[in-house]
């Protein structure tokens, strides 16, 4: 009851902050922040409810989902239109913003691959007092070169400022800000080949801004010590993974290792679960022609894996790119472990392999009311036989809801980044960290996650390319039915929410 009473304080903040942040921009900013209002609506009035006793039946959460969307798809094409028609009368293109956006930050801090830049705030830095041209690291030659890219068509340049090894180029944008980030990094490669790379990012003034930096500040590929220590974690997780097996059957698989045969198909399901989330991943990023490291495993002693780490070895041209590579492992993974929990509670019956008290059930909201449709009044018994393919999917929809969660470069948080924003994101992040550290005082787990989190994914993605162009609708909508489901499986039901759905004894 603190967690979701925290969430719906949260909600609640953060709607009013951007009610106040979107008055200034008139009608633009309204229309901005009515989107927000309808995405955030479902989860208020679910959560809010769910902590009053009463329960949304599956019918009724898909209702308010397809509303949503529909509302949050009509407001934004009234917010295109409106933008559009003032972008005419002004005679250039500035990208329509929502109150939260943000500077971006060039050159994440990855634990698993050091970047070349400074984490300097864009924003900070293209607000500093120019410099001197012989400032400039970019030789002078080619720096001519690159001026001349600009025109009067696409984005009319005004002054260039130093910025790590390359250069910030302040000006006006006056067209679409993906045509334009198109036509002048063509124009780029075409006078200087393959050496630079152009961005078309957002200073604190939320103005288009440039930045071009030399190809050596690119992601750099997976060196062979790297390539050591992800066969080392997958040798880790082959072991976790039957461990975990064989603590689900009662025995310890130190103690008795004879019986490891019994713990393989545990393992080989949660093998399945993470080779899918990587492939969903793998077929992404091909279709963009985005290189991928290997995954780095995460062992978990109680669950045999947290999923993994996949970094991004080339940069990525827009902010959909970024939401659909990161989406797409976890639709594939939670697909998977879906259809073994489904599977799992039908091939359920007296008399199945594990026993398992009925209290279990009211560990997740999403898996509960499953269990209860399939189950029926088998749930008010104090035990319940089950398959085990149900473990192993409740156990894959787990993992797959952690790596949900919005926070730095977990696949929540990279896809929160993409929709709205890296200040956005930011603040999730910690929201995420504070609500692990609550959590853990009753499941260490909670704080075992959240210290890798900490360790190893709390920075954010490098900027794409064109990192001004949001998203469309229909992948925000995506994005909010993700996070509203990891949630449904990780929120408990209460004692009393679930007595009156008859899951327990």
């Amino acid at each position: 009851m603190v967690i979701t009473g925290l969430i719906l304080l949260v909600a609640i903040a953060i709607l009013v902050w951007g009610y106040r942040r979107a008055l200034p921009y008139g009608t633009v900013g309204l229309l901005a922040w009515l989107q927000s209002v309808v995405l955030m609506a479902p989860w208020l009035l679910f959560f809010g409810l769910f902590a009053l006793g009463i329960y949304i039946n599956l019918a009724g959460v898909l209702l308010l989902l397809l509303t949503s969307t529909g509302l949050y798809i009509y407001l934004g094409k009234r917010l295109r239109a409106l933008g559009q028609d003032t972008l005419s009368t002004q005679g250039r293109a500035v990208p329509v913003v929502e109150a939260g956006a943000e500077a971006s930050a060039l050159g994440a801090n990855d634990p698993l691959d050091p970047p070349p830049l400074d984490p300097l705030s864009l924003g900070q830095a293209a607000q500093s007092v120019p410099a001197a041209p012989a400032d400039i690291v970019i030789p002078p030659e080619d720096l001519v070169q690159i001026e001349g890219i600009f025109g009067f068509d696409t984005y009319f340049r005004t002054e260039t400022i130093p910025y790590d090894q390359g250069a910030i180029f302040r000006g006006n944008l006056r067209g679409d800000p993906a045509t334009t980030q198109a036509k002048l990094a063509e124009g780029l490669a075409a006078r200087l080949g393959d050496r630079y790379r152009l961005f078309l990012v957002e200073n604190l003034e939320q103005k288009p801004t440039v930045i071009v930096l030399p190809a050596t500040t690119d992601p750099a590929k997976t060196t062979p010590a790297q390539w050591v220590l992800a066969g080392v974690l997958a040798i880790v997780t082959l072991f976790t993974g039957l461990e975990a097996g064989a603590i689900l059957q009662g025995f310890d698989l130190l103690q008795d290792g004879s019986r490891w045969g019994a713990a393989l198909p545990f393992l080989l399901a949660l093998l399945t679960i993470l080779i899918g989330h990587e492939v969903g991943h793998w077929v992404a990023a091909r279709r963009y022609g985005v290189r991928l490291s290997p995954p780095f495993l995460i062992p978990a002693w109680q669950i045999g894996a947290f999923g993994s780490l996949t970094r991004f070895e080339s940069l990525l041209p827009n902010r959909s790119v970024l939401f659909d590579i990161a989406l797409a492992g976890p639709a594939a993974g939670g697909i998977i472990s879906l259809a073994m929990l489904v599977g799992g509670l039908l091939m359920s019956h007296p008399g199945s392999a594990f026993q398992i008290p009925s209290g279990f059930f009211q560990g997740s909201v999403l898996i509960g009311a499953l269990a209860r449709v399939v189950l029926g009044e088998a749930l008010q018994e104090p035990l319940v036989d089950i398959h085990p393919l149900t473990i192993m999917g409740w156990l894959g929809l787990v993992i797959t809801a952690l790596n949900l969660m919005p926070a730095g470069q977990l696949d929540g948080g990279r896809m929160v980044q993409a929709i709205y924003g890296r200040k956005t994101v930011n603040r999730t992040t910690v929201f995420t960290l504070v609500v692990l550290a609550l959590v853990a005082l009753a499941n260490p787990l909670a704080l075992y996650w959240a210290g890798v989190i900490v360790i190893l994914q709390r920075t954010l993605e490098r900027p794409c390319l064109n990192d001004i162009s949001e998203p469309n609708d229909a992948r925000a909508a995506l994005g909010l039915l993700a996070l509203f489901l990891a949630l449904t499986v990780l929120l408990p039901l209460t004692p009393s929410l679930a007595g009156r759905l008859g899951i327990g004894a």
